[in-house]
């Protein structure tokens, strides 16, 4: 069976001085095995992995099966410099920063004390991939996430892409239909387009996926089967940045339920939430940092004056849908890719153990465990020999700040080079339904450089835009009907101007050397060879704010 525990002192690698009990008295999961595909129920055990099994007792002379001898590895030792995780990551990221880098090392062989070697992380295994760093992750799903059932296990897999490939093959037939948001995760579609299903877009707004719309779909669905998947992208979510509420989050899990739908919860922002922005020239009048080139947040310090404690990070956290989830109906999605590196190919399930133990068979066959490198490393890193429990979130708390300073740093930029202001009341209603936060204009044609004229305002206005509670991203809405390129476009009868013009526009910023993301690589798909329609005289970019810094 994949991991899970019963007994929470058998763990290792744990600080226990801060200890946050499981939920008492939870319910264990229900059965949904009816979910499951023909496929995955035709699954049966890899009968090669019962050797490995047993290969393991002591005192067992093996020729069953044909493992490399480890003595013939030609590794003898992996030494590392790593972070302390209470590094002042916004040093880090001039080159010239200076470190005191912990030292964390890996034999080839166990020994006491240090049980993570090369001869096992590196020699064939089951599909579970390393006991010990299952163990840790399980103990930390218990104390972070809390899901709201007792019975939730932990599978080791190669990241969020892996992970929902193997959703869709224990969940999904040829063309089924799945709940997606309204502009989804681009990589996310090309895993079920090729076996014809379609997409059901669930309306968005700058708060994420809005219930109603969900509650809709479900209740008027009529011919085919209906959608019993949705995927959602709950924090920063890509491309849009917009995070959901606890609130919202509840809405959508009961609608879940009174439906019967399966959520896959893809999560790879989690720990990347943030307070909400606040533009300095709204606040106090001061000219925004993005202005004259300063690498400092416009909040001041990224996590406030607050001292870090595991309670306060963990408080401040949007609950996950798993900590709702009193059935067993979350497939929760979680991956080290967004803080410890997307070279690591490493990330774990959270989910009920009937889909455990199918995404298990699928695993055994396909892709097998994770690789040895990647799950030693983390082991040792996050183990009761490098950062242990504590320090595994007191890293999550650092790159928060760094990636808060970065999205307070492009939004400051916004502020300088253009006129934006909060979104007008007559702006969010009738025709024009702005649900954003802020509206833009060019320099001096905002509110006030030209009056109040309704008509001078909507001429004007070039975009709007939300200032993300997480992730990397941030989505801008382009207004089109008076721009003169767009205008001609549409006079000479172009079937789809939009689009033309979103790509006339994103390849003059490339020649600019101004990379960004179009919102068409983000559409829905429909049916086959077919995208969902798009909404008329606008224009959408995604804007990531992670990687490039103010001195590029």
């Amino acid at each position: 069976m994949p991991f899970a525990i019963e007994n929470e002192t058998e763990l290792t690698g744990i600080n226990h001085k801060n200890e946050l009990k499981p939920k008492p008295n939870l319910p264990k999961s229900i059965d949904l095995s009816h979910h499951l595909n023909t496929l995955s129920r035709s699954r049966v055990p890899s009968p090669l992995k019962d050797l490995i099994k047993y290969m393991r007792e002591p005192g067992m002379i093996s020729l069953a099966g044909g493992l490399p001898h480890p003595s013939l590895f030609p590794y003898t030792s992996l030494q590392l410099q790593v972070y302390a995780p209470e590094t002042d990551l916004t040093q880090q990221q001039r080159q010239d920063a200076s470190s005191s880098p912990m030292d964390i090392s890996i034999l080839k062989h166990p020994s006491p004390g240090h049980p993570n070697n090369l001869s096992a992380a590196l020699q064939y295994g089951t599909a579970h991939g390393s006991p010990t760093l299952s163990s840790f992750l399980h103990n930390f799903v218990s104390r972070v996430f809390r899901p709201a059932y007792s019975d939730f296990e932990i599978l080791l897999n190669f990241g969020n892409t892996d992970a929902w490939n193997k959703v869709i093959n224990i969940l999904c037939e040829p063309g089924d239909p799945i709940l997606i948001e309204q502009h989804t995760y681009a990589s996310a579609q090309a895993v079920w387009a090729p076996m014809g299903c379609r997409g059901v877009p669930v309306g968005l707004d700058k708060d994420g996926v809005v219930p109603g719309d969900l509650e809709r779909i479900l209740s008027t669905w009529e011919g085919e089967r209906r959608p019993t998947l949705l995927y959602i992208v709950p924090t920063g979510q890509n491309p849009t940045g917009s995070t959901l509420s606890l609130e919202r989050k509840k809405e959508i899990y009961e609608i879940c339920v009174k439906w019967d739908v399966i959520i896959c919860e893809d999560d790879p922002y989690y720990f990347l939430q943030m307070e909400e922005y606040s533009s300095p020239s709204l606040s106090n009048g001061s000219p925004p940092n993005g202005s004259n080139g300063s690498n400092s947040p416009s909040q001041g310090k990224p996590n406030g004056e607050a001292v870090f404690t595991e309670e306060l990070l963990i408080e401040s956290l949007v609950p996950s849908f798993v900590s709702l989830d009193y059935q067993g109906r979350v497939i929760r999605l979680e991956t080290f890719s967004k803080t410890l590196g997307p070279g690591n190919r490493l990330g774990y399930f959270i989910c009920n153990p009937i889909f455990s133990e199918r995404l298990l068979r699928a695993t055994e066959v396909t892709t097998q465990a994770p690789g040895g490198w990647p799950i030693a490393i983390i082991e040792q890193l996050v183990g009761k020999q490098g950062w242990g429990h504590e320090g595994l979130l007191r890293w999550f708390w650092g790159l928060r700040g760094v990636y808060t300073a970065r999205r307070n740093w492009l939004c400051d930029i916004l502020f300088a080079e253009f006129d934006v202001c909060p979104t007008p009341e007559f702006m969010k209603m009738g025709k024009m339904g702005i649900v954003d936060d802020y509206v833009t204009f060019p320099k001096g044609h905002g509110p006030s450089g030209i009056g109040s004229s309704v008509d001078e305002l909507e001429k004007s206005m070039m975009f709007s835009f939300s200032a993300p509670k997480g992730g990397m991203f941030l989505w801008i809405k382009l207004y089109l009907s008076h721009n003169p390129t767009f205008k001609a476009l549409k006079a000479a009868g172009e079937e789809h101007p939009e689009g033309i013009w979103e790509t006339k526009i994103w390849m003059e910023m490339i020649e600019e050397k101004v990379l960004l993301a179009p919102g068409s690589y983000h559409t829905p798909i429909v049916g086959p060879n077919q995208r969902a329609k798009q909404e008329e005289g606008v224009a959408f970019f995604r804007l990531a704010f992670s990687f490039e810094t103010v001195n590029t």
